[in-house]
C-alpha cells in the first residue's frame, strides 16, 4: 500500500507526528537496540489452525524482556529524557509495571509502580522481583493511574505512561519496524489494542504499507468506541484480558494515527481469546497470556477471515501466565 497524507489535526498531534516520523522511530530504535532482544519471528502454515491457504507469521514479543514488549517504551522513556534523583513512576496493569521495574534496576534507577487489584499475580510478583516499590491499589488501571499521577506530584518522580506518550509509542513503533524487516511480505497485521500505544507505534511505523487491524475483546472495546464516537472515549474494562487490555480510553496521541491507518478493529469474546491461548499452545508450543493471544483470536474465531493466499502477521504482545492454563 501507498503511505496515505497525513490528516489535519490540532497543535497538540501535530506536534506528535513530527517526531514520529520514520527517522525519528529509528533513532529510537538505535538507542534501545543495546538493551532489547530482537525477538523472533516465527512462520506458520495456516492449515495448522484451520485456515488453509494462507500464510502466518507470528512476532513473538512475549519472549521480550519481562514477558512482553513493553520494556522497548520503558527504555525510550529512560533514555531519551532526564530520570530525576526521585526515580521513575508508573502506573500499569501488569505488563508495564514488571517493563518500568526492570528498566529502573538496569538503569539503577528508583521506581514505584501503582497496579490494580486485578493484575495477575504472575505480573505482581515480576514487578517485586525487579525491585521496585510496588503498590496496589483500585479496582482498575485507572485507579492506579490517579493514584500515580498524585505520587508523581508529591515526589518529583518522573511519569512513565503506559500508551499515551511519545517515548512509549517511539518504542513500540520498534516492534513494527523489526517485523517489517523480518517478514517484508505481509498483506494484514493483527494487533491487540488495550490503550493503543503498540499498534499506535507499529501503524506509524507503516504508514499505509500494511492493512493493519485492531484486536479487542469485545468486553473491552476502547478502540472501537473511539471510532464510532470520533474521539477517544469511556468504554467499558472487563474480561478476562482486563490486566492488560482494559483501560477506560485509548491514547489521545495515538488515535490520529488509529484513524489514518487502522483499518478497523475486530471485536472477540472471551471464548474465543481462551481457544486462541489453547491452540497457540498446542500447535507452536507458545504460552500468550490472555492479552498476547487476542491477536489471534480474530482468527479463530472467524471474526476476521483471510482470503486465499492471504499473507497474516500476528502480533503475539505478552506471555505472563502460567502453561497450567492450557490444554495438552
Amino acid at each position: 500500500m501507498n503511505e496515505r497524507p497525513e490528516p489535519e489535526r490540532s497543535n497538540h498531534d501535530a506536534i506528535s507526528w513530527k517526531m514520529l516520523r520514520r527517522e525519528e522511530i529509528v533513532e529510537t530504535y538505535q538507542l534501545i537496540r543495546p538493551y532489547i532482544r530482537r525477538t523472533p519471528v516465527l512462520e506458520a502454515d495456516g492449515a495448522d489452525f484451520g485456515l488453509p491457504g494462507v500464510s502466518l507469521a507470528f512476532k513473538l514479543e512475549l519472549l521480550q524482556h519481562t514477558g512482553s514488549f513493553k520494556p522497548r517504551g520503558a527504555f525510550a522513556n529512560m533514555l531519551r529524557r532526564d530520570v530525576p534523583a526521585a526515580g521513575v513512576v508508573a502506573a500499569s496493569g501488569g505488563n508495564h509495571g514488571a517493563a518500568v521495574a526492570y528498566v529502573a534496576q538496569r538503569l539503577r534507577k528508583p521506581a514505584r509502580i501503582f497496579v490494580p487489584v486485578v493484575s495477575s499475580p504472575v505480573k505482581i510478583e515480576r514487578i517485586r522481583g525487579y525491585g521496585a516499590d510496588l503498590v496496589v491499589t483500585g479496582d482498575r488501571y485507572d485507579d492506579a493511574l490517579a493514584a500515580s499521577v498524585l505520587w508523581a506530584r508529591e515526589s518529583g518522580a518522573l511519569p512513565v505512561h503506559a500508551y499515551d506518550q511519545l517515548e512509549t509509542l517511539l518504542g513500540a513503533a520498534s516492534v513494527g519496524l523489526e517485523f517489517e524487516e523480518q517478514a517484508p511480505e505481509l498483506d494484514t497485521l493483527l494487533v491487540a489494542v488495550g490503550g493503543g500505544g503498540l499498534i499506535g507505534g507499529v501503524a506509524a511505523w507503516y504508514r499505509g504499507r500494511v492493512r493493519i487491524l485492531g484486536v479487542e475483546p469485545e468486553a473491552a472495546p476502547t478502540l472501537a468506541r473511539a471510532f464510532q464516537a470520533g474521539r477517544p472515549v469511556d468504554a467499558p474494562a472487563g474480561g478476562i484480558a482486563a490486566d492488560s487490555l482494559a483501560p477506560r480510553q485509548v491514547g489521545e496521541l495515538m488515535f490520529p494515527i488509529a484513524q489514518q491507518y487502522v483499518e478497523r478493529v475486530v471485536l472477540v469474546p472471551d471464548e474465543a481469546i481462551q481457544a486462541a491461548q489453547e491452540a497457540l499452545w498446542r500447535v507452536l508450543r507458545v504460552a500468550a497470556e490472555p492479552g498476547g493471544a487476542a491477536a489471534m483470536a480474530a482468527l479463530v474465531s472467524g471474526r476476521y477471515q483471510p482470503k486465499p493466499g492471504e499473507r497474516v502477521g500476528v502480533l503475539v504482545c505478552g506471555g505472563n501466565t502460567t502453561a497450567v492454563n492450557f490444554k495438552a
